[in-house]
């Protein structure tokens, strides 16, 4: 695939962009396999046919900086001046947000909103966020330094939704301190609706603005249809899924048949994504805002634990999930390295049977990798 920013040096994103694409996956195979390959019986376990991702219009997010000048407003990256380079033609967008994304740098122009000037920590435009579903639906969040422009933003929302179709939720997140993150802690919902439904299947995820979702909606598809399917399988009784985000693999889990299902979620948004989720399915699961390590701690365990933790892996709760009674761990990971460590520490009584590679992020080292783990 080529791409002219990625020529232009205006952003480096894809450091392997400028290599074919089936290699870019067999190394990614061979890193993973690589990385697994020191625990006890990993020549005994089988590896499914890993997941190829389209190589362009697969993200279904954008995060973008706000740049330029008042009345001529950019979207992009910082590079390494810390100025904004334009990314609103980047082919990684999906659909909808590729024709969004010039809709929202030319109505922050013509608003006469101010791009934050990070080094002068001046202005009020910091980042736009934008999220597609499955279905073409949108979710466009504005992170704002200060509420001075609230205000006019508010009254812009129906123009907003007539320029940009399927725009269903627009929020004004406020940033006032000058750190370097993307969010800050307060929301304020400007459309009726609050959430962007995310259909896979029988499942209808319902996503809030502060929670968190896999990037790629075609991957995020097989991963919780591969889960299902050994699920399906397994055919536990019970089961938890812990780090469970919006409830993407637990209400799988339920779908395919898990009579007692719980999960559990730091976020409280999640949990209340996931709550809703369950009730409009009509499905038994339950949610627990809680952290997913002290909430296990002094419980039984059920025959199945799911456990998709964010990079840093799921630390003293697989020395826990060790010495608890269940019988299968399915554990999703988007990093190998802390993957291997985590499942080092659970070797003496679990097995790795199962192992499937999902590229959600192409064109980079990133990979999602999915292991199915038996008592031994």
């Amino acid at each position: 695939m080529r791409c002219d920013y990625f020529e232009a040096g205006a952003c480096r994103s894809c450091t392997h962009l400028r290599t074919p694409y089936a290699a870019q996956l067999d190394a990614k195979v061979a890193r993973t396999r690589a990385a697994l390959a020191g625990l006890p019986g990993a020549e005994l376990v089988t590896w499914l046919d890993p997941v190829r991702s389209a190589e362009s219009g697969f993200r279904n997010r954008a995060k973008m900086v706000v740049g330029g000048t008042r009345g001529r407003v950019k979207l992009g990256v910082l590079d390494d001046a810390r100025r904004v380079q334009d990314l609103v033609d980047c082919s990684l967008h999906s659909p909808g947000i590729h024709a969004a994304l010039p809709v929202i740098a030319e109505y922050l122009s013509w608003a006469g909103f101010e791009p934050y000037d990070i080094a002068a920590r001046r202005g009020e435009v910091k980042y736009a966020h934008v999220t597609e579903s499955p279905s073409g639906e949108l979710m466009l969040r504005f992170v704002l330094r200060s509420r001075a422009v609230l205000d006019d933003l508010r009254h812009d929302v129906p123009a907003l939704r007539r320029e940009i179709p399927g725009l269903r939720v627009v929020t004004a997140n406020l940033l006032p301190e000058p750190k370097a993150v993307l969010e800050g802690h307060v929301e304020i919902v400007l459309t009726e609706a609050d959430t962007l439904p995310m259909a896979f299947d029988g499942v209808t995820l319902h996503l809030r603005p502060q929670s968190f979702f896999q990037t790629n909606t075609e991957v995020a598809h097989e991963l919780y249809g591969q889960a299902s399917a050994w699920v399906r399988r397994l055919r536990p009784r019970s089961a938890w899924d812990l780090y469970c985000g919006v409830g993407g693999f637990a209400l799988h889990a339920a779908l395919a048949g898990v009579g007692e299902m719980h999960g559990v979620e730091v976020s409280a948004e999640a949990i209340a994504s996931a709550r809703l989720s369950a009730e409009q399915a009509g499905f038994a699961a339950t949610f627990t805002a809680a952290d997913a390590t002290e909430w296990a701690s002094g419980r039984e365990a059920p025959e199945l634990v799911i456990v998709n933790p964010p990079r840093r892996g799921i630390g003293p709760l697989a020395a826990f999930l060790a010495g608890s009674d269940a019988r299968w761990v399915l554990y999703s990971s988007c990093n190998p390295t802390s993957l291997a460590r985590d499942l080092a520490v659970m070797s003496e009584r679990f097995a790795v049977r199962e192992a499937r590679l999902l590229d959600m992020f192409p064109h980079t080292d990133h990979a999602e990798v999915m292991t199915l783990l038996e008592r031994r």
